[in-house]
């Protein structure tokens, strides 16, 4: 396949695990035993990123915070945390996708799979959107108002850009979390309703202009 994988946990049985059964699938496999090595890892441009919350030195929801907007690459926890708000925290540190230990080598694959694909597609597009003051760069993935960038994060972008192609249609919280987090099943509503928050409040800073609108008791939706 010749994608490049940062796998980084203390867990060294767990990482040589990891490596091997990776490596078998011919992935390119970098390690990292600890957060302040996965910071410096992380310059090499992986194609995506295996990373454990609970890391000596710096933990993996801080690694995440420090090196988003360095890499565009995705973001994969693994972890043992099952409490909602720790989830909540993993993908608003930046995290695109929070894996439960002990999990199924099968899963994980199918779920790395995905995300590359994602990205793959993602990258792909060569197309743009005027909307009045508004202007949205699928390519670059980048949102301008009124010629000023908005600093938005990677799951920011991500709503903004699958409402945004989809103007005028409802979509509810769940349907969100899953295409834009990379979900299976169930999803997050309270992560949604953050994030447009923050989006909503960013784009208030230049214009008056309401791009997303709540539909009450349904969902949300990109005004034309």
């Amino acid at each position: 396949m010749g994608y490049t994988i940062l796998i980084a946990d203390d867990d060294l049985e767990l990482v040589r695990m990891l490596k091997t059964f990776f490596e078998l699938r011919k992935y390119k496999v970098i390690t990292a035993q600890d957060g302040a090595e996965t910071v410096k890892m992380a310059e090499r441009d992986p194609d995506i990123i295996l990373l454990d919350i609970n890391m000596p030195r710096v933990d993996g929801l801080e690694v995440c915070r420090r090196i988003r907007d360095k890499v565009s690459c995705p973001i994969l926890f693994l972890t043992a945390r099952v409490e909602e708000q720790d989830r909540v925290n993993g993908l608003m540190s930046g995290g695109d996708d929070y894996i439960l230990k002990p999990f199924s080598l099968k899963e994980l694959e199918a779920r790395i799979i995905a995300h590359l694909k994602r990205e793959e597609r993602r990258q792909g597009k060569s197309e743009y959107r005027f909307q009045g003051e508004l202007y949205v760069d699928y390519t670059a993935k980048k949102v301008q108002i009124g010629g000023k960038e908005l600093e938005l994060t990677r799951l920011e972008y991500g709503i903004v850009e699958f409402l945004s192609m989809n103007p005028g249609l409802v979509f509810d919280k769940e349907r969100i979390y899953e295409k834009v987090c990379g979900y299976d099943g169930e999803g997050d509503s309270r992560v949604i309703t953050e994030l447009v928050r923050r989006i909503r409040k960013k784009m208030k800073e230049y214009t008056e202009t309401e791009y997303i609108e709540t539909v009450w008791g349904m969902g949300y939706r990109w005004v034309k």
